[in-house]
Order: structure tokens, then C-alpha cells, then sequence
């Protein structure tokens, strides 16, 4: 029954219908606060990641992405030493507002030089010899600002010496602190930022190309001693969060009712057909008694209730996953909008998609399963082979990438034209592969994976016109033959109309034995 004929049969105002409204609207509302927050962060992260490439890598350019490399040991130096004397001399340089942070390199000191090199490690390519102690040994040199009393800056870390025959990496560790003054123009307390940064000079290939890369990790807390207005917002957003906790604990609970009122149905429509007709029920007959959309709206609201109680954290400054809330929230509102087609199968119209999708599922996870083990196949054969020659295929996951985009028609000429041509018979090899593949997969399983929805389709539009399997639920539903406005199914106390049905005089059971 759709929440109006349940409003004629019984009377009761479909307050279920008018809370999920309600829950769509914050639920939607609450994701929209939090992607503005959360933009907000993300941002500030990833430029201050960028102004640090460019304040300590030397010759950084944008364009280059983080592919920076140095061959001549004189460059490793010069690199080293840049970074180092740029960290030093931050306060005088940065336009940004930065400040150091003490006693957390080697020695109590605010960065830390490290190299990694193998215990002992002698190669002579001339004589084809070579031995390594793969033991690791790590050596370390702590630097600090002139800021620190009564330290005195010195040039100690510039002899630093490299073992290069047996180097593995060099890493340079600092943290900065930042405030992020740019969340009050959400009218939000600005959050102090800790930066963790690496600077690593990668010599385990030992190529003769030592790769340099920048990685920076943060950390949010709340500033001690805020002294700006905007703390009776923060309270509201607080206070909203609850709500919408609150709105889902309701929906859970209802929601979890009516599962349970189905299982409590379902049992006693086993006993009645075991115990009056001597007769078993199928499990398809009964998983009808569980509404699948109540147990999907149970899920939403378990994520919006986690997501709200961290956003709460995080609005109050004591947390700061916001990935993990973003997660959370955005899977729950994703949940709740498409709970929305659940009302929208009342209508015949309406009800077309699903009743599709639900007849063509079975076949469509059978066909998929086949055709995994054939993509699979693919994926491994172009990692092994062409994973060295092209760029698109050094990783398994880069390698599915790759072929669900070639699935879809995208970068087909590109995946074509970056092949190396280093060795001819691994270049026949990538044409074979790619063009079986491109006209297996579109010409043939797309083709297949089409007709599949299409034969469901036209299965459910000629139903009609076929003899229906009638299950033995369905039989024992068709005897009763009251409409839900007769008034059969209402208690003593109806209501004349509701806010979301429309109003009806329905004839109530007690009027039908009045006129009798």
C-alpha cells in the first residue's frame, strides 16, 4: 500500500512519509555545510603544499609536476643544502605567516637530516662483483633556527657527507605551524594547522637518477584563546548536527519497527499455512514480509547518525577526520535520495525502472561474473607485458583504469601513441592486445550487457499478455477483496483527512452496520 490508501484503510497519518521529507532536506542541507568546511581545508592544504615545493625544492616548476631528478652528486648537494637554507631563512622569504615548531627532530632539534645507506655495500661493475650488508644504517644531523635561545645557527650540517656507493635516501623533516583564517568567511572559528613535512632524495634504484619529492601531511586543532566573533554560529551548526542525529534515531527506530512487525507477520503467516493448510512456505514468499527499502533507510541513517556525531567533533575542534566524514555523509545522503524512488513505485509509470532492474539483476551479476574473469585476464596480461613500455599499465589499478576508460571509448589514440617502441615484438604484442580487447568488450559484451536490459524490459512490458505466476502469498492476499477506503481496516479512531493525502469521507466499518 502507498502511505494514502494505508491513510484510508486505517486513519493514520503517514508520519513515516513526512519524516523521510524531512530527513532529505537537513540530511541535504548538513552534506552541503560540511563540502563547504571541507573545501575549505582541502584547499588551504593543497596550496600550502604547493608554496612549500616551492620554497624548498630548488628550480621547481609547476609544469613538471613531481617529477624532479638530479644525476651529478654536486646537484644532491646543492638541493640539500637549498632546502635547509631556505627553512632557516622562512621568516625573512614566506609571504605566508608560518612558524617553526622545536624538539621534535633528532636530538630535540626542528629538522632532521637523515641518510639511509646499507651497512656495507661494495659494487665494481668492472669486475662483475659486488657485496652488500642489506642492514640498514641511518645517520642523522639536527639543525635549528636562530629563534631558539641561546642556540646559535652554524653551518655543521653542510658537512654533512653522503655515502653514495651505498646511499639508499635522503630526508629532510620539519614541521610548520599555520592558522587558517580563510574559514571565517564561513563564519567558522579558523582551525591551527600542523604541517608535517618530508623532503626525500630516492637513490634505492641507484640508476644514477636520485628522484626528489616533497610530501606534507597535516594536523588540525583547535586555537587556544579565539578572539574573534563567529563562536554562536559554531553553536548552531552544533545544534543542527543534533537535529539531524536526532531526525535519523527516529527514522532508525520506525524503520526497524516495521522490519520487525513484517518478521513477526511472516511467522505467523508460516504457522497459519503449517498448522490450517498443512503446507510450507517458499523463502521467496516470505522475504516479501522484508521491505528491502527499510532496510536501506536503516543503513542512511547508522551513517548520517557516525557522520554527525564526527562532524559534531569536528566542529567543536576535537576532531579532524574529515575525509572519514565526508565519506560517511556523502554515502548517506546518496542512500537517502535514492530511498526516494521507493514512493515513487506507487505510481505504474514510475514503477517501470525498478521492476526492470529488479527482473534483469539476476542475469545481469551471472553475465558480469563471466566477464570479470575475462577482464581480469586482460588486466594481468597488460601489467606483465606492456607495464614497462607504457605509462598506463605500471600498476594493476592503473591497468583497469586504463581498460574501463578504453571500454567507455575514452583515450584510445593516446593509449595507442604512447606505446614505446623499444622492442618490436612487444609493440606487435600491444596492437594484438589492445584491438582484441577494445572489439571483444564494445562490440561484443556491451552489445550482450544491453540486450540483457532490454529483454528485461520488454519482458515486463508484455506481461500482460502472458499468464502470471501467481505465488501462493499473492493467492492468499487476492481472497480479501476490501478496498483500503471501505473502512474495514480502521479502528475507533480515524481522522477525517491528512497534511500529505488527500481529503476523503471514507465509510467506516461502524457506518456499514448502521446501514445493514
Amino acid at each position: 500500500m502507498s502511505p494514502c490508501d494505508k491513510y484510508h484503510a486505517k486513519g493514520r497519518k503517514p508520519f513515516k512519509l513526512g519524516l523521510q521529507l524531512l530527513k532529505i532536506v537537513i540530511v541535504t542541507v548538513q552534506l552541503v555545510l560540511f563540502g563547504l568546511s571541507n573545501q575549505v581545508v582541502v584547499t588551504f592544504k593543497e596550496e600550502n603544499t604547493m608554496t612549500f615545493k616551492h620554497l624548498f625544492l630548488k628550480d621547481y616548476d609547476e609544469g613538471s609536476g613531481d617529477s624532479i631528478a638530479v644525476y651529478k652528486q654536486s646537484d644532491v648537494y646543492d638541493h640539500i643544502f637549498y632546502a635547509v637554507d631556505q627553512y632557516l631563512a622562512l621568516p625573512e622569504t614566506t609571504i605566508g605567516r608560518y612558524a617553526y615548531v622545536f624538539g621534535v627532530g633528532v636530538n630535540g632539534s626542528a629538522l632532521s637530516l637523515c641518510q639511509q645507506y646499507y651497512k656495507k655495500g661494495s659494487i665494481d661493475p668492472a669486475n662483475d662483483t659486488f657485496s652488500i650488508d642489506p642492514r640498514i644504517i641511518t645517520d642523522c644531523v639536527g639543525v635549528n633556527p636562530l629563534s631558539v635561545p641561546p642556540a646559535v645557527l652554524s653551518d655543521g650540517y653542510k658537512n654533512f657527507t653522503l655515502k653514495f656507493h651505498k646511499l639508499i635516501n635522503v630526508t629532510i623533516e620539519f614541521q610548520l605551524k599555520a592558522i587558517n583564517i580563510q574559514t571565517i568567511i564561513n563564519n567558522e572559528i579558523p582551525d591551527c594547522y600542523t604541517f608535517y613535512i618530508m623532503i626525500v632524495l630516492d637513490n634505492k634504484a641507484h640508476s644514477g637518477k636520485v628522484k626528489i619529492s616533497l610530501e606534507n601531511k597535516v594536523s588540525i586543532k583547535e586555537c587556544k584563546d579565539p578572539s574573534i566573533s563567529g563562536q554562536a554560529d559554531n553553536y548552531t551548526r552544533v545544534m543542527f548536527d543534533v537535529a539531524v542525529a536526532l531526525v535519523c534515531m527516529l527514522s532508525l527506530l520506525l524503520c526497524g519497527r516495521s522490519i520487525l512487525r513484517g518478521i513477526m507477520l511472516q511467522h505467523e503467516f508460516v504457522r497459519f499455512f503449517r498448522e490450517s493448510l498443512s503446507r510450507k512456505v517458499s523463502w521467496a514468499d516470505r522475504m516479501e514480509f522484508i521491505n528491502g527499502w527499510y532496510i536501506l533507510l536503516i543503513i542512511s541513517d547508522i551513517l548520517t547518525i557516525i557522520g554527525s556525531i564526527i562532524k559534531i567533533g569536528i566542529d567543536s575542534k576535537n576532531m579532524s577526520s574529515y575525509d572519514l566524514c565526508g565519506i560517511l555523509l556523502g554515502t548517506s545522503t546518496l542512500l537517502v535520495w535514492v530511498g526516494v524512488i521507493r514512493y515513487l513505485t506507487f505510481f505504474q509509470k514510475y514503477n517501470i525502472l525498478i521492476v526492470t532492474l529488479r527482473a534483469a539483476f539476476p542475469n545481469v551479476i551471472r553475465f558480469c561474473c563471466c566477464v570479470a574473469v575475462i577482464y581480469l585476464g586482460y588486466c594481468f596480461c597488460g601489467w606483465i607485458v606492456l607495464g614497462p613500455y607504457h605509462v598506463k599499465f605500471r600498476s594493476l589499478s592503473m591497468v583497469s583504469e586504463c581498460l574501463f576508460s578504453l571500454i567507455n571509448g575514452d583515450d584510445m589514440y593516446v593509449t595507442f601513441s604512447e606505446m614505446q617502441e623499444s622492442s618490436t615484438l612487444v609493440w606487435v604484442f600491444s596492437q594484438v592486445y589492445l584491438y582484441t580487447f577494445i572489439s571483444l568488450f564494445i562490440y561484443m559484451v556491451l552489445s550482450l550487457f544491453i540486450a540483457l536490459i532490454t529483454g528485461a524490459y520488454e519482458t515486463i512490458k508484455h506481461q500482460t499478455q502472458e499468464p502470471i505466476h501467481i505465488t501462493d502469498l499473492h493467492a492468499f492476499i487476492a481472497e480479501c477483496t476490501d478496498a483500503p477506503s471501505s473502512g474495514k481496516f480502521r479502528g475507533l479512531e480515524t481522522s477525517p483527512c491528512s497534511f500529505f493525502c488527500c481529503c476523503d469521507r471514507t465509510t467506516t466499518y461502524e457506518d456499514v452496520l448502521l446501514v445493514n
